[in-house]
């Protein structure tokens, strides 16, 4: 039993779905789980497992940004023996030709965050995705007709900037889209040799100022969950 989640040992799948937000996690099990069951309401951080067509898999909700959803992801890794951990959030649009509802899967992820530089003084680590889970979703999407993007993503502990064009250097070198929690749970993941994976949905784009509401936010993105557990 962790500090923060609270489950008995064995009440959470070796998957688990990151949805930042609690109300997507009720959500996503309610939507797509069979017999669904609500391991965990420590601090409104809701927590679900079910099965999948057959298959164990939870859902647990991490909040907004690395330092947050880091300590869901290490106690989800030590304490209940997490094996996959597959983000599931959404993101803004750093280019024109991706817009509202794509799909982005983050190869790697680019980082504002300090978080890695504690650990590698004067040097730059490069979070990626745990290929063989990058590669089934690539797999998936194609099987089922799904368009998606793939490639660097940024993963930033600002969600409002100071310079609202900040983004095109960024997006000069290729990055496709902007959130909060990606590049700390690739090296969480490379710590302690588990697999993960984020999938985004753009919600808002900073190309347009187009955006999506809170509500469609809380309770849509049916495509991305598709996908993340097609990988099952």
């Amino acid at each position: 039993m962790s500090i923060h989640i609270a489950a008995k040992k064995g009440e959470i799948a070796e998957t688990v779905l990151l949805p930042g937000d609690p109300i997507r996690a009720k959500w996503i099990a309610e939507t797509f789980f069979d017999n669904p069951i609500c391991y965990t309401k420590i601090r409104g951080m809701l927590g679900y497992t079910g099965s999948y067509k057959g298959k164990p898999v939870s859902v647990q909700g991490t909040g907004m940004g690395i330092p947050s959803a880091l300590i869901y992801c290490h106690e989800l890794i030590k304490d209940y023996d997490a094996k996959n951990l597959i983000r599931v959030g959404s993101a803004g649009s750093y280019q024109k030709d991706i817009n509202l509802r794509d799909i982005v899967i983050a190869m790697a992820a680019s980082s504002t965050s300090n978080i890695n530089n504690t650990r590698f003084l004067n040097s730059d680590y490069a979070p990626t995705a745990n290929f063989e889970l990058f590669m089934k979703a690539i797999q998936y999407s194609k099987d089922n007709n799904i368009p998606i993007k793939a490639g660097n993503i940024l993963s930033s502990d600002q969600f409002y900037e100071d310079d609202p064009y900040s983004y095109k250097q960024w997006a000069e070198f290729g990055v496709l889209c902007v959130e909060m929690e990606t590049a700390g749970l690739y090296t969480i993941a490379a710590k302690y040799s588990i697999k993960a994976l984020s999938i985004l949905t753009i919600s808002d784009s900073l190309v347009t100022k187009e955006k999506i509401s809170s509500k469609e936010r809380e309770s849509s993105f049916s495509t991305m969950i598709e996908i993340a557990l097609g990988t099952l």
